[in-house]
């Protein structure tokens, strides 16, 4: 099976190339980052007029499985990451600290959306809990994402992080622009329902914008400087191993839990998966103006290609699995 890069992935690596050689800087790089605040907020906005009540109640019924999903999500992810970010004594000796800052962020983001829904449907699973939960996660994550980071940082004793700002920037960019949306959803509900493709070209194009301005801003500041490419690749094998380590502990804890093979499906790929679109936007928010954003953002550029690649692989394997079951089960009868 070949697996080749889509076309968003290509434009998110000509967005780091071009940034590396032509960064915007002095006024332009100042419009371009005034950009992305707008177009981030408008982003959460869309997404509170899009996101419906009854997504968030479909599938509530299944509570075990959505725990579990959340547990993985919110809770052992953020515990395995804590001990290897750059601030902390455990932290490898090639980490830089704001790479290991960037661990630690993508230990607290959500779920990813249409992928986990996407690789659980390729995998014949439990479509309508891996919407539930994915959304779910999303949602609250929008609330959690934000204050667990800031409690893992202030555990890690760093000093750089400014909380006050930065809640300041949460409520007035995402939590109030989302509440607001969500408020105008009988008047922007329909449209957005009937313009989805709209809607996620808008989502590809704004994290297009934030990791063209992000890395525009860390290239000028001696991004490729500080981090060498060793740093680069342990990054890339480190989300490897993270990755690996969660869909076992997620398959692990689903047969122990005694879960159908349809749900140990949904529960893999939700509770494995971390949001780049989302993700993006928010860091926006949170680590705006750090000199280090460029290097904060790799490990969720980083893990998402991973998890896209190996996600495949994965499907295809439960969709034989769960097709070998059901026609076991049918011969029994």
């Amino acid at each position: 099976m070949k697996f080749r890069p889509d076309t968003f992935t290509v434009l998110l690596l000509g967005a780091i190339v071009l940034a590396s050689f032509l960064p915007a800087t002095g006024a332009a790089g100042n419009l371009l980052a005034s950009a992305g605040t707008v177009a981030v907020a408008l982003l959460f906005f869309f997404h509170g007029a899009a996101l419906s009540r009854e997504q968030i109640v479909a599938g509530a019924s299944h509570w075990r499985l959505h725990i579990l999903i959340t547990a993985l999500t919110f809770v052992f992810f953020p515990l395995v990451v804590l001990p290897i970010n750059g601030i902390s004594s455990f932290a490898p000796s090639w980490m830089p600290a704001d790479l290991g800052l960037g661990f630690l962020y993508l230990g607290v983001l959500p779920s990813a959306v249409s992928s986990s829904i996407a690789y659980t449907a390729i995998a014949r699973g439990n479509v309508p809990a891996a919407i539930c939960s994915a959304a779910a996660s999303n949602v609250f994550g929008m609330m959690l994402t934000p204050f667990l980071l800031l409690l893992l940082v202030s555990s890690a004793g760093s000093g750089d992080f400014a909380v006050g700002e930065a809640l300041k920037d949460i409520v007035l960019q995402l939590l109030l622009p989302f509440a607001v949306g969500h408020a105008m959803r009988p008047i922007l509900g329909g449209y957005l329902a009937r313009n989805e493709g709209l809607m996620a070209r808008y989502d590809k194009c704004v994290i297009w914008l934030i990791v063209y301005s992000a890395f525009s801003h860390s290239v000028a500041s001696g991004l490729w400087q500080n981090l060498p490419v060793k740093a680069i690749v342990l990054t890339i094998l480190l989300c490897i191993g993270l990755l690996a380590l969660f869909m076992f502990f997620a398959r692990f804890l689903v047969r122990r839990f005694g879960f159908s093979l349809e749900d140990e499906a949904a529960v893999v790929f939700c509770g494995s998966k971390k949001s780049l679109a989302s993700g993006l936007p928010m860091a926006k928010v949170l680590f705006s103006g750090h000199p280090g954003f460029g290097m904060i953002v790799l490990p969720i550029m980083c893990y998402n290609q991973v998890q896209v690649i190996l996600g495949a692989i994965l499907a295809q394997k439960y969709r034989e699995q769960i097709a070998e079951s059901k026609s076991t089960e049918t011969e029994a009868q």
